[in-house]
């Protein structure tokens, strides 16, 4: 074990030499731009030719009320359809094994560069050893290291590691990449998101992030889920600054049937949010989800403002928000991690969204996130279309991932 010591150091010497792994990338500067985000969105059938488009062909319904319209009759809202993929049924029904199989499928390909960022990096390590010694052990916390699981929860895993193969608990190399699998598995499965409970009307979710993560994207495709469950929704616009947020919002709302509150440009966000949750509770909606301006996680002046927003909240409908949901992107690695802690520090995260996992290879982030800061995962996006946004299964991910 002396001899380990001096080996453990030198690695990570090498390593903080080359510059700690992968560099600490900068927020995106802006939001996503309507263009991109609406593609998110289902679009609808194209006329023929010879016809004109008629208001009647719409699959969703239209919104039933913005700003301060008067209270829609109390009746429950039909679901609207949003399109599935083909031999894909919503994930937790267990009964259809195909559709199971569709959706792990699916997974799977979303994953695609993150499974290449972390199991085959491991694969590569383990390939050809006939045991497990120091050296496989230093390349493997390397390996993990890079895959961006994050320097504290890597150090971890391998001390136990470490720990098992010098009992002789651990000694051929395939049970060593079962044993990773199942520690991993187990730091996620802990901090699976519990669903809402019922009978909370309305269920206020206020909606957090930093500029260019997808807050818009996520909250629409957010609001279809709720919405094909036959649940009201109202989305309030909360993103006053934001050139065109707005006018974004308004067209998830139109697309998914949902009512949007909304105020003028440049008005106080927390008056829009207030606004929100009065309107939810006179008319007897289920959900409510406020969008919020994205903001440098680092400006102290605009991370008061959003504590701002939580209290107005409060005040209108006490014990609200019943979730404070941080969306962050997976590409930005490790950034996702320091964003996610001071977030948790200003207005309490609840649970978080983690998207675009399709296109990179950093979705280890999701590991570090989990044991440090002990946040569960909410919702993950795999992809652009609205259903490639999925409650996070820990189970299936791990499964996927390896």
């Amino acid at each position: 074990m002396s001899e380990e010591t001096p080996k453990k150091r030198g690695l990570f010497g090498r390593l903080f030499r080359r510059g700690g792994g992968e560099a600490v990338e900068p927020p995106e500067p802006d939001e996503e731009p309507t263009s991109g985000e609406e593609a998110d969105a289902p679009a609808p059938a194209e006329p023929p030719a010879d016809q004109e488009p008629s208001p009647e062909e719409e699959p969703l319904p239209e919104p039933e009320g913005v700003g301060e319209a008067p209270p829609p009759e109390p009746a429950e809202a039909p679901p609207v359809p949003v399109p599935e993929e083909e031999g894909e049924a919503e994930e937790g029904s267990g009964e259809d094994f195909p559709a199971r199989a569709g959706f792990l499928a699916r997974l799977r390909q979303g994953l695609a560069k993150t499974r290449q960022g972390l199991a085959q990096k491991v694969d590569r390590v383990l390939f050809g050893k006939k045991e497990i010694d120091a050296e496989t052990l230093d390349e493997l916390e390397e390996a993990l290291v890079t895959a961006d699981l994050g320097v504290a929860t890597v150090m971890r895993l391998v001390d136990e590691i470490r720990e098992k193969v010098s009992r002789k608990e651990l000694v051929r190399p395939e049970a060593l990449r079962e044993h990773l699998k199942a520690a991993i598995r187990e730091i996620l499965v802990a901090e699976e998101a519990r669903p809402a409970p019922e009978g909370v009307r309305p269920w206020v979710i206020m909606v957090v992030g930093v500029n260019g993560v997808g807050k818009t994207t996520t909250i629409g495709k957010i609001g279809a889920r709720f919405r094909r469950e036959g649940k009201r929704v109202i989305l309030a616009a909360g993103d006053t600054f934001r050139a065109a947020a707005i006018e974004q919002l308004e067209i998830w709302g139109d697309r998914i049937g949902a009512q949007v509150v909304r105020h003028q440009q440049g008005s106080d966000p927390a008056a829009v949010a207030f606004d929100a949750v009065e309107a939810g509770k006179a008319r007897n909606v289920d959900v409510v989800i406020v969008d919020t301006a994205g903001r440098l996680h680092t400006k102290r002046n605009l991370m008061e403002e959003l504590k701002k927003v939580r209290r107005v909240i409060g005040k209108a409908l006490p014990g609200a928000p019943h979730e404070v949901l941080l969306v962050l992107d997976a590409t930005t690695g490790q950034n996702a991690v320091s964003q996610a802690r001071l977030f948790h520090e200003a207005v309490g995260v609840d649970a978080i969204a983690l998207t675009k996992l399709d296109g990179t290879a950093r979705g280890g982030v999701i590991v570090a996130i989990c044991d440090e800061l002990k946040i569960p995962i909410r919702y993950i996006g795999i992809g652009e279309r609205v259903e490639d946004l999925r409650p996070f299964d820990a189970q299936g991910f791990v499964d996927a991932l390896f």
